[in-house]
């Protein structure tokens, strides 16, 4: 079952993930920062990073490589964070690489093949000239409670 996200064009930004590009909300991002450039971070190699310091406020911090790839090594400089504002708060999302914003029509979204209904954090996927870009609601996805081990995708 497909649902339009979106009535009118909407701005995603775009990150990497392990070779595929995946794309959140514009309007959620609060900003963003250079890994490197957290302060007080702590990690254990989990999905839930531990924590950092941005701008006087203390965040959550999400690994989404470990969610969306296998790659369960800690992270390092180079690495770029997503700072977003979510229903639960605040949160720090860890990506590869920010790609930029894209703007996408309703009508560039389709339905993403094979997607169940388990993963209703997946909007469709957004379809450029030379581009794909798999849509995420980060609002959704970030008030999934996380299992032990778990990924999502």
């Amino acid at each position: 079952m497909h649902r339009h996200f979106f009535a009118a064009p909407q701005q995603f930004l775009g990150f990497s993930l392990g070779g595929l590009e995946y794309g959140l909300d514009y309007a959620a991002v609060q900003e963003l920062k250079a890994y490197s450039s957290l302060e007080r971070f702590s990690n254990d190699g989990g999905i839930i990073g531990g924590v950092a310091l941005s701008r006087g406020v203390v965040m959550p911090v999400v690994d989404l490589r470990v969610a969306f790839t296998a790659d369960r090594s800690l992270p390092k400089p180079g690495l770029d964070v997503i700072v977003v504002r979510v229903s639960a708060g605040i949160v720090g999302v860890v990506v590869e690489r920010v790609t930029g914003v894209v703007r996408l029509r309703p009508e560039q979204v389709a339905p993403l093949p094979g997607a169940s209904g388990e993963a209703d954090y997946l909007i469709g996927l957004g379809i450029m000239k030379d581009r794909r870009m798999i849509l995420i609601d980060i609002d959704r996805l970030m008030s999934l409670a996380p299992s032990e081990d778990a990924r999502v995708a």
